[in-house]
């Protein structure tokens, strides 16, 4: 039997496919999914090895059944196989060109200095093409411009919508993003409950009291702050712990940097509240002028 390719490349060529299918359908992330799944790499170790089986099969049935083969039977299998692709019947019936010996059939008239013209049909797949952008460019006129079906401007919102609902769903399951560079000021009032929830459930009011008057720890609603105030400041002191009291331990293990951005929010948004029973003032003053994060190392060291 004549292969137009050998197995040699048919199997690497089938392999590639099928291991590119599944990289593309198979969700993994960041990691290959023949890595993070064990399962992808055996289904395609397995796979391999049945390709390689049955090609070594069928070359096995083509040796035997040609042994079994009389000569002539053989002869005409070799002079079978001795037709080049573009003499066979298949490949005619792509063209439908004419051979040499029959250019005679179809020569026009026209004769230009002795060169003369053939008048060859079109080939079959060059007609059906064209056909097929006929019949494609008819629907698309009787779709849009006919019945009206949405407009260009209807199909990029109606994208962007799909977009967005992607975005949030992604940003639901996606690492933290917030740091202490980037970190703003929330002032929406479902952003500053969820940081009133965070101080709750972390028991924040042991230390600070219930409406962060301060007990052990610091007051936290007047102008006052022994490592600095400010949003980027809170959030680097909540997510790294203070240097200046063991007390205040690192939280970012414990909470996301998402919720430390609420908690910094609720705890700023409560500035000037003047609770009952205030611990007395600690640290300087802080001003929104200064926007930088102060350095660990010229924070000045409070024993309580």
């Amino acid at each position: 039997m004549k292969n137009l390719i050998p197995s040699y490349v048919r199997v690497p060529l089938i392999f590639a496919v099928v291991f590119a299918g599944m990289e593309f359908f198979i969700d993994s992330g960041d990691k290959p999914a023949f890595i993070k799944y064990p399962m992808v790499s055996l289904f395609l170790g397995v796979f391999l090895f049945l390709l390689v089986a049955i090609e070594i099969v069928i070359s096995a049935v083509d040796k035997v059944t040609y042994q079994l083969l009389t000569e002539e039977q053989k002869k005409q299998l070799e002079e079978a196989q001795s037709i080049s692709f573009t003499e066979s019947k298949f490949y005619k019936s792509l063209t439908r060109s004419k051979s040499i010996e029959q250019e005679a059939d179809v020569m026009l008239d026209h004769d230009y200095d002795g060169i003369k013209e053939l008048d060859n049909v079109l080939p079959p797949w060059w007609v059906y093409l064209f056909y097929g952008c006929v019949i494609f460019a008819v629907v698309y006129l009787v779709r849009f411009h006919v019945i009206g079906d949405y407009t260009q401007k209807e199909e990029y919102e109606m994208e962007m919508m799909k977009a967005e609902k992607e975005h949030e769903e992604y940003l639901k399951t996606a690492p933290d993003l917030v740091n202490v560079d980037n970190v703003e000021l929330l002032t929406d009032d479902a952003s500053i409950e969820e940081g009133k929830k965070v101080f709750e459930a972390n028991n924040c009011f042991s230390c600070h009291g219930q409406n962060l008057q301060g007990g052990i720890g610091p007051n936290l609603v007047d102008k006052f702050w022994i490592n600095g105030g400010g949003v980027k400041n809170i959030f680097k002191l909540v997510s790294e712990g203070s240097t200046t009291n063991p007390v205040m331990a690192p939280w970012k293990e414990v909470i996301k940097p998402a919720d430390i951005q609420k908690l910094a929010s609720y705890i700023i948004s409560l500035e000037g509240s003047n609770p009952k029973e205030a611990k007395e003032a600690e640290g300087e003053i802080w001003g929104e002028k200064t926007i930088e994060v102060i350095p660990t190392e010229q924070v000045e060291i409070v024993t309580d």
